[in-house]
C-alpha cells in the first residue's frame, strides 16, 4: 500500500498525513462491476482511489438511475464525504467501472483531519468543487442536450476514464445508465456510426477519436 499511496498522493498530502493514512487506512482491491456502496447503506469508510475507476449513480423514486460522475486516481467521493460528516445514510450507489485499487479511510477521521491538516481541508474542498461542476454538467446535459448528444458524451467520458476507445459494453447497459431504452440507444448508435463518430459491434463500441490512428 505504501508505494501506491506515496506515488498517487505525495503531491497532495504532507508526510505526516500520509503516515496516518498508511497506519489506519484499509487497503482493498475490487473487481469490475462490484457495488461498493448502495442506497441506504451506512457509510463507515471513505474511499481514496489509487488505481481504476468508480462510477457514482443516483436513483430516483421510480428506481431509475442517473450517472453523476466518475471517481479516478487521486479522487474521493464528495457525496460520501457529505454523508460521513452529516451522519447520514448513503444516497448514491458506487460501482467499480474497472478493477480498482483503493484505501478505505474510517469516517471518524474525516473531521479530525479537517482541523489537523491543511492539505486534507484543501483536498476535501477541491473534491467538492470538482464533483459539483461534474454534477452541474450532468444536469446541463439532461436539460439542454438531446439524447444523441447525451449518448455520445457518455461514450466519450467512459473512454476517457478507461483510457481506451474500445468499450466492452452492451446497448442494454448503456440504456440502463442513461435511463433510456435499448431500442432508442440502438437507433442512436447507428446514427453515430453513420456520422463516423463510432463503430459498434456485438457488445463492443469503438469511440473513434480515442483510437490510435494508423
Amino acid at each position: 500500500m505504501k508505494a501506491s499511496l506515496i506515488e498517487k498522493y505525495h503531491y497532495i498530502f504532507e508526510e505526516k498525513l500520509l503516515k496516518e493514512i498508511e497506519e489506519i487506512g484499509r487497503y482493498k482491491t475490487v473487481d469490475a462491476e462490484v457495488a461498493m456502496i448502495d442506497h441506504g447503506d451506512k457509510i463507515e469508510f471513505m474511499p481514496l482511489v489509487l488505481n481504476g475507476a468508480i462510477k457514482i449513480l443516483r436513483e430516483d423514486k421510480e428506481g431509475n438511475e442517473l450517472l453523476l460522475y466518475y471517481l479516478e486516481v487521486g479522487d474521493t467521493c464528495a457525496m460520501t464525504m457529505t454523508c460521513c460528516i452529516g451522519g447520514k445514510k448513503s444516497n448514491i450507489r458506487a460501482i467499480t467501472e474497472q478493477p480498482t485499487e483503493l484505501i478505505l479511510i474510517p469516517v471518524g477521521k474525516m473531521e479530525d483531519w479537517l482541523v489537523k491538516y491543511k492539505s486534507w481541508r484543501r483536498f476535501v474542498f477541491d473534491n467538492y468543487n470538482v464533483r459539483l461542476e461534474e454534477m452541474l454538467e450532468a444536469v446541463d446535459t439532461l436539460a439542454f442536450h438531446n439524447m444523441e448528444e447525451r449518448l455520445y458524451k457518455y461514450l466519450e467520458n467512459k473512454a476517457m476514464v478507461l483510457g481506451d476507445g474500445r468499450l466492452n459494453i452492451t446497448h442494454y447497459q448503456i440504456a440502463n445508465e442513461l435511463n433510456s431504452s435499448r431500442v432508442v440507444i440502438s437507433r442512436l448508435m447507428k446514427k453515430l456510426s453513420d456520422r463516423g463518430k463510432i463503430r459498434h459491434h456485438r457488445n463492443v463500441v469503438e469511440v473513434l477519436k480515442f483510437l490510435p490512428t494508423a
